[in-house]
């Protein structure tokens, strides 16, 4: 990272643009992987965190309240109208959900007084993290039943409150579970999230998911799916910190399913009784026959307790397999459990966005919610459009 004090880009001294009164306040310039940052001067950049398909991240710390956060720049991202919406949807998701165990949003950061006009790039400011569970289960970091139970445990705990606002994650795995040094917990990524209403229910593309977690019926193209998918990626996340590697990494769709049928064992007619296409039914009728495998050699070490939850997860049939808040009541979670701290969302999320997304809709669906965090710049954008254009 470099450049951290550059010049500011709007007002050095935090003066109002006088044409619309509103004061924007100074902005720095500073470099994170090859990208330009050009963000208010209270946050202050630490280093670089990543960089990805969908932005470059970088930790700062917020000068006025002295939170260190991770500041994530996506730009152009009006350009394309599926990944708009994609970014549209989990800005507007995580502005709406407000829980211990899910990533917390804190600030979309307006564009300064100059470029207005031309909003193209997003800076989301987001709560800092540690760590993800990915690094964890590949760092020699020993895990305790004690860590497992607890990871397990906040997830579902956060995926309880997310559910009940309407909302399927699509997307859990261990990447997406990020914990600080005490080992707290937040489900992040929501970019994949729906609602779940089945008719608005969209095409799983597979250059954005991750195929090892993902359950059954999605791998059998079913389109009412239901939670019971994100169930089914709690449990591979929980086998694979029981294992320290993954539970199911197949190369492709068919090995995926082979996999999970050596695990646990060949579907029965009642198993499969829920798959709409003829041809995957065919299919599955026309592997070989697998015993269910035994957890207790899978998992010598674990707790029965603990085998006994991952099986009622790792069940075939959605309809079959254990739901949250049953998971949450399991025995191996007696302890952390406690349904008068597991609250529920106060109302259903809905996001509702033109099915033909021109860039400059775009833009205008996301100042609405940077006006969110800065209501006070209410009127500004389109006064600067308005100066741009005389």
């Amino acid at each position: 990272m470099s450049g951290a004090a550059a010049a500011p880009s709007s007002a050095a001294d935090g003066s109002a643009d006088k044409d619309h009164g509103v004061c924007f306040g100074e902005y720095n310039q500073f470099m994170v992987c090859g990208s330009l940052f050009e963000c208010p001067a209270k946050y202050a950049p630490i280093k670089p965190i990543g960089k990805g398909a969908y932005g470059v991240v970088c930790s700062a710390r917020n000068l006025e309240t002295n939170e260190k956060i991770a500041i994530k720049k996506i730009a152009g991202c009006f350009e394309n109208a599926v990944d708009a919406k994609r970014i549209l949807r989990e800005v507007a998701l995580l502005s709406h959900l407000r829980h211990e165990n899910v990533i917390a949003l804190r600030d979309i950061v307006p564009p300064p007084a100059a470029a207005l006009g031309a909003f193209r790039d997003t800076y989301l400011v987001y709560e800092l993290m540690d760590t993800d569970l990915h690094q964890i289960i590949r760092s020699p970091q020993q895990l305790s039943p004690d860590h497992i139970s607890y990871f397990i445990y906040q997830v579902l705990r956060g995926l309880k409150y997310v559910h009940s606002a309407n909302v399927l994650h699509r997307d859990l795995k261990p990447s997406n579970l990020l914990v600080n040094a005490n080992c707290d917990l937040k489900i992040c990524d929501f970019g994949l999230a729906r609602t779940g209403n089945i008719d608005e229910q969209a095409a799983m593309t597979e250059y954005v998911v991750t195929r090892w977690y993902r359950a059954p019926e999605l791998l059998l193209s079913c389109s009412d799916y239901t939670a019971a998918i994100d169930v089914w990626s709690v449990a591979c996340i929980m086998a694979e910190l029981l294992g320290r590697k993954p539970l199911f990494p197949g190369k492709d769709y068919v090995q995926q399913l082979d996999l999970i049928t050596k695990v646990i064992g060949s579907p029965s007619e009642e198993d499969i009784a829920f798959v709409s296409s003829d041809k995957a039914r065919r299919y599955l009728r026309s592997l070989p026959p697998c015993p269910r495998a035994d957890f207790r050699k899978l998992y010598p070490h674990a707790d029965e307790q603990a085998l006994d939850l991952l099986s009622r997860m790792l069940v075939f049939h959605p309809a079959q397999r254990i739901s949250v808040e049953e998971a949450l009541a399991h025995p191996w979670l007696a302890a952390l459990h406690d349904d008068s701290d597991e609250p529920v969302a106060d109302q259903p999320f809905a996001f509702d966005v033109p099915g033909q997304l021109r860039p400059d809709d775009a833009a205008e669906l996301m100042w609405k919610e940077v006006l969110r965090f800065h209501p006070e710049l209410a009127g500004a954008r389109a006064a600067a459009a308005a100066k741009v254009a005389s």
